[in-house]
């Protein structure tokens, strides 16, 4: 009986206080403008692609539209060969073709909320990257009308994640708040984790267990990840995503030249 207790006392404090004080932020800041009227404008997070050289990639995430932030994020990925003049960008949808390609602005706000870096990559690493990139979301699976569903996927941060499978140990790990992203796209319920540091243990998506240094320790329950990163000193709670030592993956600088809230918006 202690350990029942002791298991309903954690689950409260490390699922449903998060979840709530995630609701109750969401509730003072008011339900946001309507998808239609949102903010899509760049964020200047990239630099201007005409008189930026070097190949790029980016991995973005940002608090989805309405109640649904309260507890998840949307993930996409934009990169740019080296000497191309502007951004590819791809997201997952629950309209249409699922797999949209150059839909929105590669940095824009996801519809008012400002995008946060979560991998990043310049110049030849980059480079180097961008086919794998490109092979992986061709060979996308769920690809079809009717595919994506929200929960427990395949849904955007899925695709991102199977994105990020196809090139193991990239070293990059999807925020506690993107659900799905461990939904097993390929079938798989037992597989290395997208870093190539651990293993990730899910069950359909509806949970799991994910162990690895780049990962660090995320129990999932019901798509609600909690968890630590040792690496980066931090907690993993739901709604609220990480409360500790912040900072992207990857090696790319986090300004690159010409990027910043002043930058012009990229093409």
């Amino acid at each position: 009986m202690t350990f029942l207790r002791l298991g309903l006392l954690l689950f409260a404090v490390f699922y449903l206080l998060p979840l709530g004080i995630s609701a109750a932020l969401y509730a003072a800041s008011g339900s946001g403008a309507g998808w239609r009227t949102a903010d899509r404008s760049s964020a200047g997070l990239l630099p201007e692609p005409a008189t930026h050289r070097p190949a790029v990639v980016r991995v973005f995430a940002a608090q989805t539209v309405r109640w649904r932030g309260i507890f998840a994020t949307h993930c996409w990925i934009v990169f740019k060969p080296e000497g191309a003049r502007s951004y590819t960008r791809y997201d997952y949808t629950a309209w249409g073709n699922p797999i949209r390609r150059d839909g929105f602005l590669p940095d824009g706000r996801w519809f008012g909320a400002l995008p946060e870096t979560v991998f990043a990559a310049d110049g030849a690493e980059a480079a180097a990257l961008i086919p794998r990139f490109e092979a992986a979301i061709a060979g996308y699976s769920w690809r079809q009308p009717g595919d994506y569903n929200a929960w427990p996927g395949p849904n955007s941060n899925t695709f991102v994640a199977a994105i990020l499978d196809a090139v193991p140990g990239i070293g990059v790990t999807l925020p506690p708040t993107a659900i799905g992203k461990d939904f097993p796209h390929d079938g798989r319920w037992l597989r290395v984790t997208q870093s190539g540091t651990g293993l990730r243990l899910t069950l359909g998506g509806y949970g799991g267990l994910t162990l690895g240094w780049v990962e660090g320790i995320e129990l999932n329950i019901l798509g609600a990840v909690a968890g630590l990163d040792i690496r980066r000193p931090a907690v993993k709670l739901p709604g609220l995503g990480r409360l500790g030592m912040r900072g992207q993956d990857g090696p790319a600088l986090t300004d690159p030249p010409g990027a910043g809230p002043e930058a012009p918006a990229a093409s």
